[in-house]
């Protein structure tokens, strides 16, 4: 089992490093103007950095090495399994080579795909990521997990691969359109019950190295989601079950956020919390702008099978993080028929 370092480094900086066992360490740093670090943290061996991003992220960074960019498709219609293989070809025409490095420059779809790539190119290359986005910088780019969609489901194809380094530049929050910012509002408020509490009360880079502690504790100590790891999904089965659906113009952060109220909905129908914990995930998602209702004109009965098919399901059929006596918890073989009159609580 790993340990966590969490220091303020500097007046508005910080650094949390995780050591994962087995000689392995990833450090993240937060902060304002740290992606100018990046020289610093890419591997002394590299001779070339393969910097992949998007055309709309419009943050250019250095690695002090020869590097060129490798641009991605912006949507989550891009993050499949074609782009990977794309991706990986053009390393390859590069003659990018296994002392080499990747750099992923971006949000949480750049971070996913860059990091996937990394992993399986050469059967592994280091990482290090540039995130540009509260989703990212509080989630996506942190922790190892990498992964493409399948029409199936969310990031059913994937691979665990730690970054070297992650370098959360809280300046660039400062300029992201607003819907990039909901997007990872729906994550923030996650960690109100993962231990974080009232995040809104601490200036951005702290909220966000507060997140990325929360989140590397539970990685030291579960890496590859045996167990407590799951926890971070908490609201994640409802909420990638709707963006699979699709047709509502839900972001991730506010699909989480739909999902932790229904998590709450449910884990009261099971009997495991009452009214007023229900009332407290209301109020919580409501406070950061974001909403408390499955859009209309979704099918009920289409939701539930696309929760059964979430990366998470074990053989206990439906599978859903949710709130207890003891805090979060996973719980298995949830009552279909309990989900469905759930879901129409909070529709």
């Amino acid at each position: 089992m790993g340990e966590v370092e969490f220091a303020e480094v500097a007046a508005g900086e910080y650094r949390v490093s995780i050591d994962l066992g087995d000689g392995r360490t990833s450090t993240v740093l937060v902060g304002d103007g740290v992606r100018h670090r990046l020289g610093a943290v890419v591997p002394e061996r590299a001779r070339r950095a393969a910097v992949v991003t998007q055309p709309t992220i419009g943050v250019t960074v250095d690695s002090g090495l020869e590097q060129r960019t490798f641009e991605l498709g912006d949507g989550e219609e891009h993050k499949h399994l074609g782009t990977v293989g794309s991706l990986c070809e053009s390393f390859a025409e590069w003659g990018l080579t296994r002392a080499d490095c990747v750099v992923g420059v971006g949000g949480g779809l750049v971070t996913d795909v860059a990091g996937f790539a990394a992993a399986v190119y050469h059967r592994g290359l280091d990482v290090v990521h540039v995130a540009t986005t509260l989703l990212a910088q509080i989630d996506a780019a942190v922790g190892g997990k990498t992964g493409v969609n399948l029409p199936q489901g969310k990031n059913l194809v994937g691979a665990y691969w730690q970054p070297r380094a992650v370098l959360c530049d809280t300046e660039t929050l400062r300029t992201l359109p607003e819907r990039e910012w909901r997007c990872g509002l729906g994550e923030l408020a996650k960690y109100h019950w993962l231990g974080g509490g009232r995040l809104d009360d601490l200036p951005l880079a702290a909220r966000v190295a507060r997140c990325v502690q929360i989140k590397a504790e539970v990685v030291a100590q579960d890496e590859r989601e045996a167990g407590r790891r799951a926890l971070l999904n908490y609201g994640h089965t409802l909420g990638h079950a709707l963006e699979i659906a699709g047709g509502h113009g839900l972001r991730h952060g506010e699909a989480v956020a739909v999902g932790l109220v229904f998590a709450a909905e449910l884990a009261a129908a099971l009997g495991r919390v009452d009214a007023d914990v229900v009332a407290e995930h209301r109020r919580v998602v409501d406070g950061y702008g974001l909403p408390t209702t499955v859009p209309p004109g979704l099918d009920g009965d289409a939701l539930v099978e696309l929760m059964g098919r979430d990366k998470k399901v074990l053989e206990g059929g439906l599978t859903f993080v949710l709130d207890g006596p003891d805090g979060l918890e996973v719980v298995t073989d949830v009552d279909p028929s309990l989900v469905r009159r759930t879901l129409e609580v909070v529709s």
